[in-house]
């Protein structure tokens, strides 16, 4: 633990003449920061689509999971009568917590997005909605079927499971990918750094040939290059990622309809997650250039 301590001290604090031997400019310097930080910034974006879908998934799940509807469809005189028998059923059958129909306000809601907010529902031949709220238990759905069809042959039981099962595994597959593409965003920051590495220790060739020859270590040589190369990727994300953070702040928030889109921000302690990018993306370049900085030093023997 001391040993390690020590090291990261040591990658921290840096040695002036060993720095000398990376260049302090050049191709390689702004590849590696507008590498870390292009990368930084979609793994911001990335982020907050996964968690943005999680909580999509979780937000269907528990709203349609207790939730069914009784459509009644039946003649203008006959409407009422079915409604309340539909009701009787409903609330003598084990399982369900509340019943309630829905106001022609709120059928008028619910069509409105196809057929427009000028729907005269009372004048239209439109089936009754009858919103039905389960126990934790739940009910019998077919023994309800089979009841509604003897009391009320115009009733249908519609459960929301039925499509809210493939609602809920796109949002979880969704944010897997978000996971999925914050880590092949890690694994391309550790390429590019990688092969900026082995550019700026092939360039500096001959400049650790003479330090070889005045007595610096292998180690002492690519601690220069791994001390250069991580600060120089913790700085560019730590800029991609202000400037995603900046960018999920200005998203649209979420209205009286939440969705997947106006759902990007992140919310409460959620906005610390991306403060451990600049630090995940400085390991994955530590990692790389070490082991970059070690292979081509062995072939420069």
């Amino acid at each position: 633990m001391n040993a390690r301590l020590a090291d990261t001290l040591a990658l921290l604090k840096g040695d002036q003449g060993a720095d000398r031997v990376v260049p302090p400019s050049g191709f390689t310097v702004r590849l590696t920061l507008l590498t870390s930080a292009a990368m930084a910034f979609l793994t911001v974006f990335a982020l907050a689509l996964s968690l943005a879908a999680g909580r999509l998934a979780q937000d269907w799940g528990e709203e349609l999971a207790r939730a069914s509807t009784v459509r009644v469809s039946a003649p203008e005189g006959q409407m009422m009568e079915q409604v309340q028998k539909v009701l009787v059923v409903l609330e003598q059958t084990p399982g369900v917590a509340s019943a309630r129909t829905l106001t022609a306000e709120e059928q008028r809601a619910l069509l409105e997005p196809w057929f427009g907010p000028a729907l005269p529902v009372e004048q239209l031949p439109i089936p009754q909605l009858i919103e039905v709220r389960e126990t934790p238990d739940g009910f019998d759905a077919d023994g309800l079927r089979l009841r509604l069809q003897a009391e009320a042959p115009g009733a249908v039981l519609d459960e929301h499971s039925r499509w809210r099962k493939p609602l809920v595994a796109a949002a979880s597959r969704l944010r897997l990918l978000g996971w999925v593409s914050i880590l092949l965003i890690g694994a391309a920051t550790g390429a590019m750094v990688t092969l900026a590495a082995h550019a700026a220790l092939a360039a500096n060739a001959q400049v650790i040939a003479v330090l070889r020859l005045v007595g610096a270590t292998d180690d002492y040589i690519a601690q220069a290059f791994v001390r250069r190369f991580t600060l120089r990727t913790l700085a560019g994300a730590a800029a991609g990622t202000l400037l995603g953070m900046l960018a999920i702040r200005f998203m649209p928030a979420p209205g009286a309809v939440d969705g997947l889109l106006t759902g990007l921000r992140f919310q409460g302690l959620q906005w610390l997650w991306p403060v451990l990018v600049p630090v995940l993306a400085a390991v994955v370049a530590w990692g790389a250039t070490s082991t970059a900085a070690r292979r081509v030093l062995g072939d420069l023997t």
